[in-house]
């Protein structure tokens, strides 16, 4: 069976729609500037990749220029900021260079397309930032790519020693002070007037875009014995924000902002690849043999163990779901091998127990991932013909999708770590900006618009996130560093401008 291509983008799908409409609430013209009770005249960031300006799965000179904490100091520096310095890499393709070998690939873009679908590839070149290159001198943006919250406050993270080890960090490496300070630490000695601070998005991250590989680690309270897809105990995330937080007042940072954990459903990663993707004209004439030789008996042999609902079969008229290995399902490999042994024989039958003991089709509850898009309807290494094509005719694996109970996993994570986080900034005084909700909105069906302009969280053409479908475009950008300034304007009484995300970037197109 020939590889289905999931979904296209038609070209006139690229223009924005407009509307007479303007979901922010400020102006970007006709303000006089104040900085309220606030003193932006040093401001530091603190966070992971999305306030390094890490964008199309890289770190590169353009997408950090267009960072969201680098788009907020240009409006401070109207009411009295200072200079942001950032730990800029050494070219615009990204990656990253240690010991001649490459440990980081460049960046993504579009190199055509295909069908209508965008072939999205690495760009062809040899990353020139060497991670022993030190930074030194002044610095404002500590955002650590892969940081997860108990990483900013973990000493050793920027050792190089530690990188190939997997406990420190090639980003942070750069830029630290030294083999045993910590991110906090580093941000504190340059004596910030002003901070942001955004951290946990990886504590749950890198579990959900592994399609649930890790572990959820609720009730261990010891990050070190975490592995490095699992989900961080809501203590941990907790606890490590707030001394991270007294690190910072200790300095005599008191003022600042802080921002909660958008759900990682609202992205495009999540999002784009629908849940039933398997059309009748692209099954063709293989619907049909599929229902007589696989679906039928599957359904009727389940029904028979009380699973029935896991299988249904293939519709003629409507989009059909994928088939998936569920490992929170029952595992039924030896009844299905009894079962199907009179008709198929032992060893046949052995194999679809082994292959469909936990397989069933996915729901609008489940999250087929971005990168599974060119999974499905590729043959399945090793898998016996013909139940061997992925989705189709041989289950998706685990790391292809985000389940049901993997997903409902995340959000109680997401819930926990912001009801943390909220608390933290009505103890410690700070500027509260509500991430989840704008992420929520900008993911809804009427998006968000800018002067006429709409955006949404829709992979590619929605014009907010880059072609990694996690992390935002200059654009998207521009509408977080907003909500901050919003928070910011009405924790401490300034005034600063909001920007026109027109102004910035988006996708770039071949």
């Amino acid at each position: 069976m020939k590889k289905i291509i999931i979904s296209t983008f038609a070209i006139s799908a690229l223009l924005f729609t407009t509307s007479c409409e303007d979901d922010f609430d400020t102006d970007v013209q006709d303000i006089v500037v104040t900085k309220g009770e606030a003193d932006f005249s040093n401001y530091v960031s603190l966070g992971n990749s999305l306030t390094s300006g890490y964008r199309d799965n890289a770190l590169y000179i353009d997408g950090q220029n267009e960072s969201y904490p680098n788009i907020i100091a240009g409006q401070m520096k109207l009411a009295g900021g200072g200079n942001f310095i950032q730990p800029l890499m050494a070219d615009n393709n990204g990656g990253l260079v240690l010991a001649g070998n490459v440990i980081q690939a460049t960046k993504l873009y579009i190199k055509s397309f295909t069908n209508g679908s965008p072939d999205i590839v690495n760009v062809n070149a040899t990353p020139t930032t060497d991670v022993m290159n030190k930074i030194t001198g002044p610095l404002n943006n500590f955002g650590v790519p892969g940081a997860k919250s108990f990483h900013l406050v973990a000493p050793g993270y920027g050792n190089p020693g530690g990188i190939l080890l997997g406990t420190a960090n090639p980003y942070y490496v750069r830029f630290s002070s030294s083999t045993t300070s910590t991110v906090v630490d580093d941000a504190v000695a340059k004596q910030p007037t002003f901070f942001s601070y955004w951290i946990g998005n990886n504590d749950v991250l890198s579990y959900a875009t592994s399609g649930g590989m890790g572990v959820n680690q609720a009730g261990n309270t010891n990050p070190a014995t975490y592995g490095a897809n699992d989900i961080s105990d809501p203590n941990v995330v907790a606890g490590s924000i707030k001394a991270g937080l007294d690190k910072l007042k200790a300095g005599g940072a008191t003022k600042g902002v802080i921002a909660n954990i958008p759900y990682v459903t609202s992205i495009p990663y999540f999002t784009t690849v629908p849940y039933n993707p398997l059309t009748p004209a692209a099954l063709g004439a293989n619907l049909t043999t599929l229902n007589t030789s696989l679906y039928g008996p599957l359904k009727q042999a389940l029904t028979a163990f009380g699973a029935g609902d896991r299988i249904n079969l293939l519709s003629s008229t409507a989009s059909n779901p994928v088939l998936i290995k569920d490992t929170s399902l029952t595992d039924l490999s030896a009844q299905l091998t009894v079962a199907l042994t009179p008709s198929l024989g032992l060893p046949t039958a052995t194999a679809f127990g082994q292959i469909f003991g936990q397989a069933r089709q996915t729901t609008a509850d489940d999250y087929i991932l971005l990168t599974t898009r060119s999974i499905i309807g590729t043959t399945a290494p090793g898998a016996p013909s013909p139940v061997n094509v992925y989705g189709i005719s041989y289950p998706l694996q685990n790391q292809h999708v985000l389940s049901k109970t993997e997903a409902a996993a995340v959000k109680t994570a997401v819930d926990a770590y912001n009801a943390s986080i909220k608390g933290l900034a009505d103890t410690y005084g700070l500027a509260f900006v509500d991430a989840n909700k704008k992420m929520v909105e900008l993911n809804g069906q009427s998006g968000i618009t800018w002067d006429g302009v709409k955006y949404t969280a829709r992979f590619v053409t929605g014009g907010t996130f880059s072609l990694d479908g996690v992390h935002l475009t200059g654009r998207g950008y521009a509408i977080v560093a907003n909500e901050f300034i919003k928070a910011i304007n009405g924790k401490y009484k300034s005034t600063l401008p909001q920007v026109d995300p027109n102004k910035y970037s988006g996708v770039k197109f071949p």
